[in-house]
């Protein structure tokens, strides 16, 4: 039986670390798309850049997020057999999202679609008791805050940006600038490891507290997070981002505004900003809703006017959709899954 259930862990981790793969896949543009349309970097050198910042995000900023993430569902309340089937249909859930949106070429949020998933399965599981709804009530409320800070910080920055080069040439501005977005996409890179990879940490540490990795004294509530499982984690989203995701970085470099050099260095300096101080607080927010909404706000400096309004609808419409998609997958999953076991 333990080798049974060993196995079954060993399997969902191998599929948590698929998402993370699809995560930086699909959240490759992200880090990318405003130094490729800027031609600052080519594409390929661009993946490779990100995913080595990816992966050094690995030694900084601590694990506050993932904690976070391993508390929506509380392990307390859900039989501990449940545990794995439970993360298996949220990553279901998630995946199924990411790879339908990916095909769309939205830019949408992988954090989301794992927190919906999770929610929709333990419901599945347990009932409405079985989810932590102050942790998913404070996504929610970030899910609107986030991309209201990384708008606001983009135009002031923008702002700010404008002033201090007022009076350069514009070839000796564009020439600084495109040496300043190396800096910022290198911060941006490494703050999307830091926050999108605690995410799948958060995963997996249920996983192991279902089988007694622990100990059989652990407390399900304050759960530490191997070293071994920081460091696989960011080795599969830096690997996923070198896969790429061309359909949404066209969508994010080249249709919500145009882009030069400067308003990449001020989009991609105020969305690193925005998300380093939420990862620090143990928040999880969408990396992607934060540089888009950044990009936004960068390109409202030029007038609301050089914004195509469209597309950035059609991408809060699919921000909106995220969670309950998300959630019913993972419900649904859930469901599934234990007619199967017949638990």
């Amino acid at each position: 039986m333990l080798e049974a259930s060993l196995a079954l862990i060993i399997g969902i981790i191998i599929v948590a670390l698929i998402f993370d793969f699809t995560n930086g896949f699909h959240d490759s543009a992200n880090s990318i798309s405003t130094v490729v349309s800027t031609k600052v970097l080519s594409p390929r050198n661009a993946v490779v850049f990100a995913a080595f910042f990816n992966f050094v995000a690995a030694f900084g900023f601590g694990v506050a997020v993932a904690s976070t993430i391993s508390k929506i569902i509380k392990l307390d309340v859900v039989p501990t057999p449940l545990i794995p089937y439970i993360v298996l249909s949220a990553l279901i859930g998630a995946i199924c999202w990411n790879l339908l949106t990916w095909l769309l070429g939205l830019p949408t949020s992988s954090s989301h679609a794992l927190i919906g998933g999770m929610a929709g399965a333990g419901i599945s599981a347990a009932g409405i008791a079985a989810v932590l709804w102050s942790t998913v009530g404070l996504v929610a409320v970030f899910m609107v805050l986030s991309p209201i800070i990384g708008f606001t910080c983009g135009f002031f920055f923008m702002v700010v940006v404008l002033r201090v080069s007022r009076k350069a040439s514009k070839a000796t501005a564009e020439g600084h600038f495109k040496r300043l977005q190396l800096f910022s996409a290198a911060a941006y890179s490494f703050s999307h490891g830091t926050n999108d990879a605690q995410k799948t940490m958060g995963i997996i540490v249920p996983l192991l507290f279902s089988i007694g990795y622990f100990g059989a004294t652990a407390d399900s509530n304050n759960l530490p997070v191997p070293l071994w499982v920081i460091l696989i984690a960011h080795a599969a989203i830096a690997l996923g981002t070198l896969a790429g995701g061309w359909r949404i970085v066209k969508t994010m470099g080249f249709k919500i505004t145009k882009l030069r050099p400067v308003h990449g260095f001020a989009a991609e300096t105020a969305g690193a900003a925005t998300i380093l101080s939420a990862s620090v607080v143990g928040i999880p927010v969408s990396t992607t809703h934060i540089i888009c909404s950044s990009i936004m706000g960068v390109g409202t400096t030029g007038g609301s006017s050089t914004v195509k309004w469209g597309v950035a609808r059609t991408i809060v419409w699919a921000w909106i959709l995220t969670i309950p998609v998300s959630a019913l997958i993972g419900f649904v999953s859930f469901a599934v899954i234990r007619v199967i076991i017949g638990y």
